[in-house]
């Protein structure tokens, strides 16, 4: 607001503000707007430099209940308070403050800014590791990819230390003496509020204390801040909500976020859609989709993404040696029932189920879609078993749906595909893995034996089967992608089409926290971090949302390679009858892997799932009582979509081999 929007308050209005019980330090440094209203202004206390606006308009408040704006019983020091705002009983003051338009604060504390601030941002995170050496900078706009790199590549300070001065810039730009509330905030019964920032439409209820913190609050995603809570040196981004007298101290809080009932957080890291419920977070990387429900459930000192917790979830960071210098790894879509336990340093290979306590040192990230279960005080791994769980595939269809952010203004970038270069050329290497561990410990053997895993003879056959289906629905789905998206008229056109277009893809892919890229162009983008391509927060997200554009783009360009790997052929010769074979055996892929879900969905109406049912009455009942409250089988509506996808895909496959006999 221009310095020109205000006037020196008249000798009338002075004498009004006194007789409603106002003071102030110095009446020349009050000024206000036009069509000011003195009326509205009672037991005030101004100090320092004060700008008052125009508070002529009602405020409704919840339930339909109506008051008029104005400010009364509240000492005010330095601060500028726009129109039709309400503030009434702060029981010490507000200090140095833009209070924006439509802004409600009844019953504070106090709500100061105290000298120089940057609303925590520049912040250092101490993430993975507590004794420090990965730390990130938190600031507004910190997205899981970026913050992937700050934290897990050390391996290039050069780039560290340039991103790490990009931040200082921006964290340098927000500092100010000078705190904000933006318009339309509510904020009741608060407690102490110190160096903060609060955005549009913020909500604060009933919080105990924050401190040097950013609530980037927007209109179309607000945020809750409710009940008891505690937190200093933050950051809590649009959507999100954090309440119930949850604990947080240093930590970056991502869009549509929910930290409630208790939870405890200190260094780290929530993206976003990440749920903390009852437990404890410690030096943690909650990359997308992290959740965790229940009480006595401990993440400490790891990188998630995609993962759900079971009750009583816990790890170790430590060996009593040099301190808790340790950490963990937990590759996206993972699961931990409830009292499971790893011991750090471990890594767990993308949508593993771990069951159980394990006290070696594990590395499966080789051998995704697992179960790691404790048998005996060691570590039993099935491989690929989890591909025929229909709750994997449930989990993939239900995180899309589960998205809470309603920002148009996204950071993270999520792709959500179950099959994708990241985590079938980790089912290629597995494949690989199991065949060598076969052909050296010889094919008869009860056991083999993997980075302090035991993997039991059939386990071992069934994931060598299980990751070739994975492999050949993953490349039937991207060539007749391909060609659904291409309109062909004829052979020529189809297999030109096969042709990749884009220079990355080729290689080893990387999931940044979410986003899936060729390490190429990774590492490309990190070299010209080193050369100062790259100097601001706006330019690096723009790459990143490029990346995540031309997705499909190079998923097809590393799909290509894989195809002429697997099948032996450029595809610059291929044939009619070599997409026919391809497509045959993605239909059988695609059907053998609905049929064993669909037999994973069966188990959950066997008769040993019925126990409990009908308490009181005969089989009948017990039957009729399960199925009001479970359903039928054949009507349940996964078992409906299984049926759904085998009769589509296989219609689909079938239309693509007679058009390639025709041709």
């Amino acid at each position: 607001m221009s310095e020109n929007a205000y006037r020196d308050l008249l000798a009338e209005e002075i004498n009004v503000l006194e007789s409603q019980g106002c003071q102030a330090e110095n009446w020349d440094n009050v000024k206000v707007k036009d069509n000011f209203q003195p009326a509205s202004v009672k037991n005030c206390q101004f100090s320092g430099e004060i700008r008052l606006g125009v508070f002529s308009q009602p405020i409704e408040f919840t339930g339909g209940f109506f008051r008029p704006s104005g400010i009364q019983n509240t000492s005010f020091h330095n601060c500028t308070i726009c129109d039709q705002v309400y503030i009434s009983g702060v029981r010490n003051y507000i200090a140095n403050y833009f209070i924006d338009e439509g802004v409600v604060i009844e019953n504070a504390d106090r709500i100061v800014t105290s000298g120089e601030t940057s609303f925590g941002n520049g912040i250092p995170i101490a993430v993975l590791n507590e004794t420090g050496g990965r730390e990130v900078l938190m600031f507004d706009r910190l997205s899981a990819h970026l913050a992937y790199i700050l934290a897990l590549y050390r391996h290039r300070p050069k780039v560290i230390k340039k991103l790490n001065g990009i931040i200082r810039n921006f964290a340098d730009n927000k500092r100010s003496k000078q705190g904000y509330i933006g318009p339309g905030s509510t904020l009741f019964n608060t407690g102490i509020i110190q160096n903060v920032w609060i955005g549009e439409a913020s909500h604060l209820e009933s919080i105990s204390s924050l401190e040097e913190g950013s609530i980037n609050s927007t209109k179309e995603d607000p945020i809750y801040v409710g009940s008891g809570v505690k937190a200093k040196k933050f950051i809590i981004s649009s959507g999100s909500k954090v309440t119930d007298s949850s604990l947080i101290d240093s930590c970056f809080i991502g869009q549509g976020v929910v930290l409630a009932k208790q939870y405890s957080a200190e260094n780290s890291l929530f993206f976003a859609n990440c749920a903390g419920y009852h437990g404890e977070a410690c030096s943690i990387f909650a990359g997308p989709y992290t959740v965790t429900h229940h009480k006595s459930t401990l993440l400490i000192a790891a990188y998630y993404s995609f993962l759900n917790a079971g009750s009583g979830s816990n790890q170790s960071n430590h060996m009593y040696k040099l301190g808790p210098i340790h950490q963990g790894i937990v590759e996206r879509g993972s699961k931990t029932t409830s009292d499971s336990y790893i011991l750090w340093p471990s890594k767990i290979g993308a949508f593993t189920l771990v069951m159980g306590r394990h006290y070696k040192n594990s590395d499966t990230s080789d051998l995704p879609f697992s179960y790691l279960i404790e048998s005996k005080d060691e570590s039993i791994l099935a491989p690929g078993v989890n591909l025929r769980s229909v709750g994997t595939i449930r989990d993939a269809q239900k995180w899309p749906k589960r998205d809470n952010r309603k920002d148009k203004d996204q950071f993270d970038l999520i792709n959500f595909n179950l099959l994708s270069p990241f985590s079938i050329q980790k089912m290629g290497r597995g494949r690989d893995l199991l065949n060598r561990l076969r052909g050296s410990s010889g094919r008869h053997s009860d056991y083999y034996f993997y980075e302090n895993c035991k993997i039991p003879q059939r386990a071992l056959d069934r994931g060598i089967k299980l990751y070739t289906l994975g492999i050949d629905k993953f490349l039937g789905n991207t060539l007749i992608s391909r060609f659904e998206k291409k309109k062909v008229n004829n052979v020529d056109e189809i297999f030109m089409k096969l042709e990749p277009c884009h220079r990355h893809g080729a290689g080893e892919w990387v999931d940044l926290a979410g986003l899936l890229a060729p390490k190429s162009l990774l590492e490309h983008f990190l070299d010209e971090i080193e050369t100062n391509h790259f100097k601001t927060i706006d330019s690096i997200e723009k790459e990143f949302a490029v990346w995540h554009a031309d997705y499909y783009e190079m998923e097809w360009t590393w799909a290509k390679k894989m195809l002429e790997d697997e099948y032996g052929l450029p595809i610059s010769k291929y044939e009619s009858k070599n997409v026919i074979e391809i497509i045959e055996n993605w239909k059988k892929a695609v059907t053998d892997l609905d049929k064993l879900l669909f037999e994973d969905a069966k188990k959950e109406f066997t008769l040993s799932s019925q126990t409990g049912f009908g308490i009181d009455g005969s089989e009948s009942d017990r039957n009729r009582d399960f199925e009001e409250v479970r359903g039928d089988f054949e009507k349940n509506s996964s078992v409906s979509a299984i049926r759904e996808h085998m009769i589509k895909k296989t219609k689909l496959a079938n239309k693509w081999i007679e058009k390639m006999g025709e041709m």
